[in-house]
């Protein structure tokens, strides 16, 4: 914290003087330095004095006035104007402010602490009521700089937490062993997806993507290379998704399944032989299979679903469509149809 930081430096508070009297501010400077005050600066006019507060401000951590000693009588303007162009600039503005003033009027004292000043001070000074005075401010400020401290700790540890949340969140959504979405934020996603595009009137399609004989994969080249056979064949259909809004996810075992908002059966169908595609493309071998690689069999579905439609016809067609596909030969992509019931 900023104050504590000085005092482990052994760093007196910085105040500054600002009156165009010098008389007045070596008066001040005498007090203030008998009462152990030793890191002053001065300034003659109000202009003076904001470009020291800026330039000890810009100075960063560790530097900045921690209080100000403010004459109201200036030549160039008056100390309430100044009071307030000083808590206007969010720099400045945490910086207290001791009016000093020869003039007792209320309405003085009144515009005085509207303008942010938080004391005053009459003329001729009196050193115990100046050091009282600035000793009190100075406690005020110090308190100040440690809340601010700790709200701005509180904040940096509020947002670790939320990333910690977030990352966690998306932990909870991945399947281990691929990386892609698990099947638990599969059906969340089906069944927010389901409910926006009936709103949306809009169309939905669900790929159910199986790798061909993967048994016969893990009987001859072993569990571990399946695994990473797994990981590889992910990695190819998560790469053939370009929209952000596409889903692909892990449904269990060497199973897949892609949803696929606004899109009709053509697209579906399209997106379906890309992936197709792409899995023949990574030619990893698979002596067992009738292309001696590794291939996939795709079921497509799509429908615009209706308020009060399962939402569970959607896999159902597309599982159909698998079914279909993996009859067929494997190693291709089958269109089917959902069932339009409540």
């Amino acid at each position: 914290m900023l104050s504590e930081q000085r005092d482990m430096a052994d760093n007196a508070p910085i105040i500054l003087m600002v009156d165009d009297s010098r008389l007045a501010r070596v008066v001040m400077a005498g007090i203030l330095r008998n009462a152990g005050y030793h890191n002053l600066l001065e300034a003659s006019s109000a202009e003076e004095a904001f470009d020291l507060l800026k330039q000890e401000a810009d100075a960063g951590p560790g530097h900045g006035a921690d209080l100000v000693l403010l004459d109201i009588v200036l030549p160039d303007a008056d100390g309430i104007t100044a009071c307030s162009r000083f808590k206007q600039d969010p720099l400045l503005r945490a910086i207290p402010v001791i009016m000093v003033t020869a003039q007792d009027g209320v309405e003085n004292l009144e515009a005085a602490f509207q303008a942010g000043a938080m004391d005053f001070i009459t003329k001729p000074i009196k050193e115990v009521e100046l050091t009282a005075r600035v000793r009190s401010a100075l406690a005020l400020k110090l308190e100040m700089d440690r809340r601010k401290a700790r709200e701005k700790e509180l904040q940096k540890l509020t947002r670790q937490l939320a990333k910690a949340n977030q990352e966690l969140r998306l932990l909870s959504a991945r399947d281990g062993l691929t990386g892609v979405a698990n099947r638990r934020y599969y059906e969340e996603q089906l069944d927010k997806q389901w409910k926006q595009s009936a709103r949306e009137r809009a169309p939905l399609s669900q790929l159910m993507i199986d790798i061909d004989h993967f048994k016969k994969y893990n009987d001859r080249y072993g569990h571990l290379a399946g695994d990473e056979c797994l990981r590889k064949v992910a990695k190819a259909l998560e790469e053939t998704l370009k929209r952000p809004a596409d889903l692909l996810a892990r449904y269990g075992g060497e199973e897949f399944t892609a949803l696929l908002p606004l899109t009709d059966a053509a697209g579906a169908q399209a997106v379906a032989e890309t992936m197709r595609s792409a899995v023949e493309a990574l030619a990893v071998e698979h002596r067992d299979a009738h292309l001696g690689m590794v291939t996939i069999s795709v079921g497509a579905a799509s429908c615009r679903p209706q308020p009060g439609q399962d939402p569970r016809s959607l896999p159902a067609a597309a599982d159909k469509a698998l079914y279909l596909a993996k009859e067929q030969g494997r190693n291709c992509c089958r269109l089917g149809e959902v069932a339009i019931s409540a």
